[in-house]
């Protein structure tokens, strides 16, 4: 961790609230989540931590560090902090990290787990709940901060191997209901700016046929396969995609612009072409989101 870095954390952990009077003009971004945001079962884990702030101290950055390493090529000043625990509901993040998150920031991106309750699958009563008090929190302090639910993509597992009220469904079904649920949490809280579509960024790499839709059958040759080897959490591919689309949403920048030599792209083994790929997804996707 570079200098600057050093004296952020210091500050962060001293300080209730960042104020940007002091810390010039770049912006804070907080990423919460569980393993999904921390990039588990990939390389994506331990890419570049040096370039984020852990809240947790835990040396994990994965889609936190994607989205850092995105804006500085493009030449973008953000502060990325990260704050995750594995498998965890905004439930967990809000009765055992408030203390460490609740502070001002410009942006906060935040997710629940895979299933939306994993005590009742597809169920967004605990979604919505706590990401309107986290959301009333973050407000208090920076009446300004934009805040993005990120809904996460469909469990192979799930579809083909798990008994889940998702097996035997098409592949695209379980990100479309766990939409759902943060489209209830999104409209039902006017301090929730945006729902960002991970999910159906996925399925539109599915539909295009750039990533395979059944890891259980064999991976077709030429696609990629967006999920890691337990079927589960993301592949290198499906996290980058993931960092792609928050990227877009957060900044504006078109991702399309980072190009086939994108260097987060080369450094996680992905050919140029991948790459463009990606990106023409990840474009596309958030395109569809607008009116």
């Amino acid at each position: 961790m570079d200098a600057a870095k050093i004296v952020l954390v210091v500050l962060f952990f001293l300080s209730g609230s960042l104020s940007g009077s002091v810390y010039g003009l770049e912006k804070r971004i907080l990423f919460i989540g569980n393993s999904f945001t921390f990039g588990a079962k990939s390389a994506t884990i331990r890419y570049n931590p040096e370039t984020v702030i852990d809240i947790n101290l835990a040396n994990t950055a994965g889609v936190a560090a994607l989205f850092e390493s995105f804006t500085r090529q493009t030449g973008l000043t953000y502060t990325t902090y990260v704050e995750t625990l594995p498998g965890a509901t905004l439930e967990d993040h809000y009765r055992l990290k408030l203390a460490k998150i609740n502070k001002a920031w410009h942006y906060v991106v935040m997710h629940t787990h895979s299933m939306l309750d994993p005590a009742a699958p597809n169920d967004p009563t605990n979604l919505v709940t706590y990401s309107a008090l986290l959301a009333q929190k973050f407000k208090l302090k920076n009446p300004k901060v934009q805040i993005y639910l990120a809904s996460t993509w469909s469990r192979a597992d799930q579809v083909f191997e798990q008994q889940s009220i998702w097996n035997g469904t098409p592949i695209e079904q379980m990100a479309l209901d766990i939409r759902q649920g943060y489209n209830l949490a999104y409209s039902s809280n006017p301090n929730i700016k945006g729902v960002i579509p991970v999910g159906e960024a996925w399925n539109m790499a599915f539909a295009t046929g750039l990533a395979d839709s059944n890891p259980y059958n064999g991976i077709t040759h030429g696609k990629i396969n967006l999920w890691s080897w337990d079927s589960f959490h993301a592949s290198n591919y499906g996290y980058y995609l993931y960092a792609l689309v928050v990227f877009y949403q957060i900044t504006g920048v078109d991702p399309r612009t980072l190009g086939p030599n994108e260097l987060s792209a080369y450094e996680l083994g992905m050919s140029e072409a991948q790459a463009v790929a990606l990106q023409t997804i990840a474009y596309d996707v958030v395109q569809n989101e607008l009116p």
